[in-house]
């Protein structure tokens, strides 16, 4: 294992409370930088394989099926022609995250990019042939993306964002 490479079974710890608690906080910071600087700052990822090769970050809303609050995501993507492609990996941990489950409830939604707020798109899943098309250039884009891949018994859902 490299100085800035992942081990290849998840990490013990992954999946608790602390972690959790801190990654909702480094979201809500990354969140308000981004907004506050319009993706001057906090628009690139740079942790883990994004140390080397910096990856475009956007900022997905959602809204909470039960709850119905806006929540704002910070998350990686990758262009494919018009679309934005997303990917519901939460690390490699054993469960989808909630913003997929909310943008299952409501696909209409809106995304900020470095210098374009609110702009509106429609989410939908890809189906396996899209997805398998997709996956590689996912992986390319970032990495770490197969090594979450490989911790996890989930298929790793791959969500499309088409402007409206």
């Amino acid at each position: 294992m490299g100085r800035f490479s992942l081990p290849e079974q998840a990490p013990k710890g992954l999946d608790s409370p602390v972690t959790a608690a801190m990654m909702k906080y480094m979201a809500r910071v990354q969140t308000k930088v981004f907004t506050l600087t319009g993706g001057r700052v906090g628009s690139k990822w740079r942790v883990g394989a994004g140390f080397r090769k910096p990856v475009p970050t956007l900022l997905l809303e959602h809204r909470g099926r039960r709850s119905g609050r806006l929540f704002t995501t910070p998350l990686l993507y990758l262009r494919s022609g018009d679309d934005l492609v997303i990917v519901a990996s939460q690390g490699g941990l054993p469960k989808h995250p909630q913003w997929y489950f909310n943008l299952l409830a409501e696909p209409e939604t809106r995304v900020q990019l470095k210098g374009r707020r609110d702009v509106p798109v429609t989410a939908r899943v890809a189906p396996s042939d899209e997805r398998r098309d997709l996956w590689p250039r996912l992986v390319d884009l970032y990495r770490d993306f197969a090594k979450y891949q490989e911790w996890t018994d989930r298929e790793i859902p791959v969500v499309v964002l088409t402007p409206r």
